[in-house]
């Protein structure tokens, strides 16, 4: 069969963590990121709110893109960039990073054959070039591929598999070298329109925002259909995010951008309690998790936790002073910590230690391990009119 009116590229779908992305090797593309960007988002089906020309599925959570390469990097055994795909705008965010297609990679690429299998566990070294950092998966594999069954489950997403360990603990620092930007566990910032609020900004993975619920008069269990209809509330966090970006992780002219980078992420957190999973609408207990924490995704609240926030979110619950710390139900600095989010719970282990005489900054990440399960959906090409890469 010809198809001399289009292009097919192989492409492969990926159900990881509570997301849902595409995956493509980098070298089957155009080499000119404009092209490049060009034919991602005709696969997607970008701009449409449907997506319904092409693969995207018409929700934030599944408009993800992982590009994957053998990587040059001499510490780091496979190259990734991941994308998010906006669905009405003919844009890609690069700025930030997903821990949940994160955690897809390492499996994508030892099923295409990028690296070798080692059973019972393959140990790959990532390199997310959308940071310039290092993370290391764990991931569990049977006759040369990825292990799919298995008894571990996350919520979110229906039935069991088997687990993968991804740890982020040498991605602290991705913009100014620190885990603790302002060098303070804990600030006040002036934000016009509503006043003074504390905060904790936490820069592991991609860099972070972390609000007290009650600060903005919030009860920190609202579930995503709730809180989207609060658009003061939005608001106010948009302006915080917007000081943080410009005044304090100095990226110029962020809050005029037409199209505003994913980073930094915002989320507010309060003490444990009794909720209700938005999803599955059972009851999530005040003594099963030892804080709540609720992210502000593309404009409204993330469906459950971004994987990658989780790992920023744990981190600043064992960090002396910082807000997280302050409505976390333990004092520590090495702990498995139970986050609850609107779908239910994700567990991360997050370890500091105090940083050495002379140091710039009072702690060192030692420990940001989440875990999460993938599988493969389908495996193909997807087709391109020919007509995009003219």
């Amino acid at each position: 069969m010809s198809f001399s009116e289009q292009e097919k590229i192989y492409t492969v779908v990926m159900r990881s963590g509570t997301s849902k992305g595409i995956y493509l090797n980098e070298n089957d593309l155009p080499q000119d990121k404009a092209l490049r960007d060009k034919v991602i988002l005709s696969i997607f089906g970008s701009p449409d709110p449907r997506q319904i020309d092409g693969l995207g599925g018409a929700d934030n959570l599944t408009s993800k893109l992982a590009l994957v390469a053998v990587s040059s990097h001499p510490d780091a055994d496979i190259d990734y960039t991941f994308g998010q795909v906006e669905i009405d705008k003919p844009y890609i965010h690069y700025s930030g990073l997903c821990g949940n297609i994160s955690a897809g990679v390492a499996p994508y690429a030892i099923d295409e054959g990028l690296i070798k299998a080692v059973e019972p566990v393959t140990r790959v070294r990532v390199h997310s070039t959308n940071n310039n950092q290092i993370f290391i998966t764990e991931v569990p594999v049977h006759n040369g591929k990825t292990k799919v069954i298995g008894d571990y489950a996350i919520d979110g997403v229906p039935g069991t598999s088997a687990r993968i360990n991804i740890d982020m603990s040498l991605t602290a620092g991705t913009v100014k070298g620190l885990l603790l930007p302002t060098g303070n566990a804990k600030d006040k910032v002036y934000i016009d329109g509503f006043g003074e609020i504390e905060i904790s900004v936490i820069d592991v993975v991609n860099p972070s925002i972390f609000v007290k619920a009650a600060d903005l008069g919030l009860r920190g269990d609202e579930s995503p259909q709730e809180f989207n209809k609060m658009a003061d509330k939005i608001e106010i966090l948009e302006k915080i995010r917007a000081y943080v970006a410009e005044e304090i992780l100095g990226f110029k002219d962020w809050s005029k951008a037409e199209v505003r980078d994913t980073n930094p992420f915002i989320g507010f957190v309060s003490p444990p309690k009794t909720y209700i999973n938005h999803l599955t609408k059972e009851e999530v207990s005040a003594d099963s998790v030892d804080f709540l924490s609720r992210i502000l995704f593309m404009g409204g609240m993330h469906q459950t936790h971004p994987g990658s926030i989780s790992c920023v979110v744990g981190t600043a619950s064992v960090i002396p002073g910082t807000v997280v710390s302050e409505v976390a139900s333990f004092k520590a600095m090495n702990k498995t910590v139970r986050i609850g989010h609107p779908a239910g719970i994700i567990e991360v282990e997050a370890a500091v230690e105090n940083a050495e005489a002379g140091a710039k900054e009072p702690y060192k990440l030692t420990r940001a391990v989440y875990s999460r399960t993938v599988r493969r959906i389908m495996d193909g090409h997807a087709y391109v009119p020919k007509t995009i890469l003219e």
